[in-house]
């Protein structure tokens, strides 16, 4: 009994002590959370934000823009495109403006920084997502083994979508993104973001 408990527990908690390996590998899991402007100047990330995805939604462009939290998100910023520039929904559109050659991929944000372009993330292996896109499952991915959150505007049918702790909710109008990013500033766990929303 005691040896099937061993084997057991470790297949049990599989997603929990991958994240928390993960988590250390990065030397993150006592790191300090990188997103912390406050007052206007979260506002005004997160209207530029908001703006951007429904520009996008309207033009069915689509995106996936990734905010990074506590967990590091380096490992996924070595082979993607540098930008560095201030948060702006005009740098965002034109980074996912169909033709551009930073179109594919993601890009994460760190403070009030888009860090990188065309970043390539783990797609989640959740077999319940086989008829998602690739953006809708690389958005659930990079949030199943980092507490980061990522938003997605669909190619095929502009609907904006939120990923976080490995759940996606999907078809948020502007008010209700805005209010679920402002959240990602509470210190909370990214679970608790789906309290006022519901999976679909």
């Amino acid at each position: 009994l005691r040896t099937m408990l061993l084997v057991a527990l470790p297949v049990v908690f599989q997603p929990e002590l991958r994240r928390g390996l993960e988590q250390i590998g990065r030397g993150s899991l006592f790191a300090r959370s990188m997103f912390r402007p406050q007052g206007e100047a979260t506002e005004k990330i997160v209207e530029e934000l908001v703006t951007a995805c429904f520009d996008m939604s309207s033009e069915r462009t689509g995106a996936l823009i990734v905010i990074e939290r506590e967990t590091g998100l380096e490992e996924y910023m070595e082979d993607a495109v540098r930008i560095d520039g201030l948060v702006s929904s005009e740098l965002l559109e034109n980074i996912f403006v169909s033709g551009s050659p930073l179109h594919d991929g993601a890009v994460i944000i760190r403070g009030d920084r888009v860090v990188v372009a065309a970043s390539f993330l783990p797609s989640t292996q959740d077999p319940v997502t086989v008829e998602l896109g690739s953006r809708h499952r690389a958005a659930i991915g990079i949030t199943q083994v980092s507490d980061a959150l990522a938003v997605v505007v669909s190619e095929e049918t502009g609907t904006v979508s939120l990923a976080a702790g490995g759940r996606l909710i999907r078809g948020l109008d502007a008010k209700t993104l805005k209010d679920k990013l402002t959240e990602t500033l509470d210190p909370q766990p990214a679970s608790q973001i789906f309290n006022r929303g519901s999976q679909k």
